[in-house]
């Protein structure tokens, strides 16, 4: 098992790095510690990262950490869940999802 964290965190210093530049597709949950549908599907997000993580970068930003990232991008309620393919937005998830309904999402950057 490597020793490398499946889920990447992102910040506003490294988004473009990470997610923009990325030379695979990424999955970016929009998340706060004080949101109970982020903590819900937080579990859901990090099991996924783990699965996909050869084919797929999966990552969090926190929005109350990294409030510029989050405004870039639109993201007005959490969690978002935002699909990312050669540096552009390819879909959005809002709220909390079954694990059926989060992989169909991520397989359609496969």
């Amino acid at each position: 098992m490597s020793t490398q964290e499946p889920v990447v965190h992102v910040s506003d210093a490294n988004f473009e790095a990470e997610i923009i530049k990325s030379d695979k597709p990424a999955l970016v949950d929009f998340w706060a510690t004080w949101c109970g549908p982020c903590r819900a599907i937080g579990p859901l997000v990090e099991e996924l990262a783990e699965a996909y993580k050869d084919k797929v970068k999966i990552s969090k930003l926190n929005v109350d950490e990294n409030p510029k990232t989050a405004a870039d991008f639109g993201v007005r309620s959490i969690p978002t869940l935002m699909l990312f393919k050669e540096g552009k937005v390819m879909d959005t998830l809002v709220g909390v999802v079954s694990r059926e309904r989060l992989e169909e999402f991520i397989n359609q950057s496969l």
